[in-house]
């Protein structure tokens, strides 16, 4: 090689490692020189859970597929203004107000990056398979596990969780972008960090202190957690689950997962959140996902479920009303 190539190379090797070091002590840091995850963060995205078959084991798009992408938006977006009489005063909800796109470009071919095809591993022979959806009911036993839709009217235990108020139907954990509200709060100090989620304004209060977890006979809707520094990154690592909701997905029943979760500050207003699921019971092999949060200049708002769920009340109201008709035409 030529010797001074060689020394081109070197230097611009060294010029690069120290620009990493400068943009890492440019990140915010706590008081006891930690990496501050503190603020709102959104987590809402565009880019599929599980990764379409054509782009077999690539993780992320090219510059062109992203372009592409990009038009097809504006596309979209020209046609509705010029097609929807009145601005769009009697369209349906679109990504602006449903917030599924997310901020900033759209560069991952899906958020599971393992296994290395992007899909979801085949099932456990044995685990429940149950999909829950908006409409129409499923069909099921007590306890329902699903998040939306349900298996019955008879009472509200046959709703789905989201729909009692009991967990918000993206919050996790491992969260997961959904339909709206894909936001959360992060709070730490030095012996604790809290992560509320804005849907159902659940907050998770995650010891840093080495404390032993809970005994293995308690479970809770989203865990016992604990959580220590690798680093720069928070790990936090969740277990006693109390099998009342799925595993991950559409399968298992969570009394034997184990969540690990990597938050890990990559820009003055971006987190990378990394999530992995181990349960055997549900899936023949570990899932893993990465998800980008992106700091926003807000509060966050509580969201009190129960106190404007007249939605449970109606669905129950109308299950009797049509009983009462049906006894009558007898």
């Amino acid at each position: 090689m030529n010797p001074s190539l060689h020394l081109f190379n070197a230097a611009a090797l060294l010029l690069a490692a120290q620009l990493s070091q400068a943009q890492e002590a440019e990140l915010p840091r706590t008081p006891w020189d930690q990496p501050d995850l503190q603020g709102v963060w959104n987590y809402s995205s565009d880019i599929p859970l599980q990764r379409p078959s054509r782009y077999g084991e690539r993780e992320f798009l090219t510059e062109e597929e992203i372009a592409e992408i990009q038009a097809r938006r504006t596309a979209i977006d020209e046609f509705s203004d010029a097609a929807i009489p009145n601005g769009g005063l009697n369209e349906a909800y679109n990504d602006f107000w449903v917030e599924t796109a997310g901020i900033g470009e759209v560069v991952r071919t899906s958020i599971l990056v393992y296994p290395p095809d992007g899909r979801l591993p085949p099932f456990t022979e044995g685990t429940p398979i149950v999909q829950g959806r908006l409409a129409p009911d499923i069909e099921g036993e007590r306890p329902v596990r699903v998040i939306t839709g349900g298996i019955g009217n008879d009472g509200p235990e046959d709703r789905g969780l989201s729909e009692r108020c009991i967990m918000g139907f993206n919050a996790g954990p491992p969260i997961s972008p959904s339909l709206y509200n894909n936001n959360l709060q992060i709070v730490q100090n030095r012996d604790h960090v809290v992560i509320m989620t804005e849907m159902v304004h659940d907050a998770r209060v995650i010891p840093l202190d080495g404390r032993p977890p809970l005994d293995e006979n308690i479970g809770l809707w989203s865990g016992d957690s604990r959580g220590y520094w690798d680093g720069e990154t928070l790990v936090i690592e969740t277990r006693n689950f109390n099998g009342m909701t799925q595993s991950f997905g559409p399968a298992g029943t969570s009394d034997n997962k184990f969540l690990t979760e990597r938050l890990r500050r990559t820009g003055v207003d971006t987190i990378e959140y990394e999530f992995t699921v181990e349960d055997s019971t549900a899936y023949t092999d570990k899932i893993v996902g990465i998800i980008g949060l992106t700091k926003v200049a807000g509060l966050l708002y509580e969201y009190a479920c129960h106190e404007g769920n007249y939605g449970m009340f109606n669905i129950l109201r109308g299950a009797r009303a049509e009983e009462a008709r049906g006894t009558e035409g007898q």
